[in-house]
Formats: C-alpha cells, sequence, structure tokens
C-alpha cells in the first residue's frame, strides 16, 4: 500500500475557496512544494515586522555612519547592541544557538557569521558584512550590507557591486505564485556572467516570527523548483558571492565563522521581503 503525502495547504470543511487557496491547491496537486498556512503573515503580523525593521535599517544606518579604518568589529557589535537596546528591541544574534555577540561581521574572505572582537581592526581597502537582525514585541527582522573601508581594489569593488546587483535581480524576479528556485536561478546566473561564484551552503530563509523559519531560499538553482511563494509570506534574500570558489568552511576555533575554501573575497547583501500580489516590499534596508 502506498503511503500518500499529508496535504501541506489544507482548506477547512465548510469554508469557500479564495482565488489563493485555488491557485495553490492547483500547484499542490501537481506535486509542488507550497507552503503551510503559518507562513503566511497576518496583517498585524506584516506591520509588527515592518516595526522591528526600521529598527533593523536604523542600525546599519548608524553603521554607515560611523564605520572607519582603525575601527575594531568589536565597536561596531557595541553600536549595534547599545542602539537596538535604547530603542526598545533585542539583537537577535545574541545568544543564538551559542553565538556570542550582537550582530556579525563578516571581513574579506570571510562569508559570514564572523564574530565581532577586538583584534579584528578594519584596514583601508577591507570589505565587511555587517549582518543585523532585531527583535522588537517577539517579530524578527534580518538585513545585512557591505562597506568598503576608505579605497578598494577594482576587483574588490566589483564584487561588491555584483553582489548587490544579485540581490536586486532576485527581488524583480520574485512574484507572486513564483518559485524559490526561479530567485536562485537568476541570481546564479549574473554572478557567474560577471565571472564570480554563488555560496551553495548557506541560504536565505523564511523570517518574522522566529529568526529562521520556512521556505529556504537558495541563490543558486533551476526555475520550478523549491517551495511556491505566494502573498504574505515574509522572507530573506541574502546572496552570498565569491571571487573564486563557491566552497566554504567553518573555522574550527570558534564553529560560526565560514570562510572561502581558497581565502578569496566575498560580498553579501540582504533584505527582509513580504510577498504582495504585485511582487515582493521591502521591510528593511
Amino acid at each position: 500500500m502506498v503511503k500518500r503525502k499529508k496535504p501541506r495547504w489544507t482548506v477547512p470543511v465548510g469554508v469557500e475557496l479564495t482565488e489563493m487557496d485555488k491557485k495553490i491547491l492547483y500547484y499542490q496537486e501537481r506535486g509542488c512544494l507550497v507552503p503551510t498556512r503559518n507562513l503566511i503573515k497576518t496583517p498585524e503580523q506584516i506591520e509588527g515586522i515592518r516595526r522591528s525593521g526600521v529598527i533593523n535599517t536604523g542600525v546599519l544606518d548608524l553603521i554607515a555612519k560611523e564605520i572607519r579604518a582603525g575601527m575594531s568589529t568589536l565597536e561596531i557589535d557595541r553600536l549595534v547592541y547599545d542602539y537596538t537596546l535604547s530603542h526598545g528591541a533585542i539583537p537577535a544574534p545574541l545568544n543564538y544557538e551559542g553565538f556570542p555577540k550582537s550582530v556579525c561581521t563578516s571581513i574579506n574572505e570571510v562569508v559570514c557569521h564572523g564574530i565581532p572582537n577586538e583584534f579584528d581592526v578594519l584596514e583601508e581597502g577591507d570589505i565587511i558584512n555587517v549582518d543585523v537582525s532585531t527583535i522588537l514585541d517577539g517579530y524578527y527582522s534580518d538585513a545585512s550590507r557591505m562597506f568598503v573601508i576608505g579605497e578598494t581594489t577594482p576587483e574588490k569593488q566589483r564584487l561588491v557591486d555584483v553582489a548587490r546587483e544579485c540581490l536586486q535581480i532576485g527581488m524583480d524576479v520574485a512574484k507572486p505564485y513564483c518559485f524559490v528556485g526561479d530567485i536562485g536561478n537568476a541570481i546564479e546566473k549574473h554572478a557567474k556572467k560577471n565571472g564570480f561564484s554563488v555560496v551553495r551552503d548557506l541560504c536565505g530563509h523564511g523570517v518574522g516570527l522566529a529568526f529562521h523559519e520556512e521556505p529556504e531560499v537558495a541563490h543558486f538553482g533551476r526555475k520550478g523548483t523549491g517551495m511556491l511563494l505566494v502573498p504574505g509570506m515574509v522572507f530573506t534574500i541574502e546572496p552570498m558571492i565569491n571571487m573564486g570558489t563557491w566552497e566554504v568552511f567553518v573555522d574550527e576555533d570558534d564553529e560560526w565563522t565560514v570562510v572561502t575554501e581558497d581565502e578569496l573575497p566575498s560580498a553579501q547583501w540582504e533584505h527582509t521581503f513580504v510577498m504582495t500580489e504585485n511582487g515582493v516590499e521591502v521591510l528593511t534596508y
């Protein structure tokens, strides 16, 4: 006897089908991966995530004003912690699964999850990703920006620029009833066209009521694969683009810091989005 999969999208008996129900059921019946109902945020929840995103954006704006050569990543951490608490929120990374700081600071060949410390001091020509996540009244937001310290090499600047272009391309492709794979496919094509690679071991994710929710948003792949994206879903797109190989390793000393296998530079930009009937709305900057 073949055991059938339990459907992810169901409609209570006696409840009239909405247009969204009909569309999702159409895809589900054809074997596509569709969201569960708890991934569709209510207007009140979206507003809460938006408020969290305002503080998250404020943190990154502050870093943009203060970041400079000679600054340690520990100083960045203190700025994030103080600003977040002074606005009634909590830094989501702090103590998350043992992460010891309030922000991730990833310099040059560090792809992500770099731990702030007093010894990593920014130098002229460095590129750094500052990844901030905020909890306000139980609602989560998540975004990161790249910062170039002074003048850098043309190659590093191009990497930073293309990574940002990849995020924009992902935003443009993300439409209601598209698939996660459509986003990843477009991002990977643009990165490869420019001679760069896309990290495969890390991805974007659902967010809002928890730090990490479904779906996983890979930044590579085939069109028509991955989860169906529908109005009301909140998620990040955060492509990690490498100058050399896409392969990475985790530093054994801290078990957090992700570094490119060939130790060539990496760049990443990230926003939190809500899917609407017309495409994505940015909830963080």
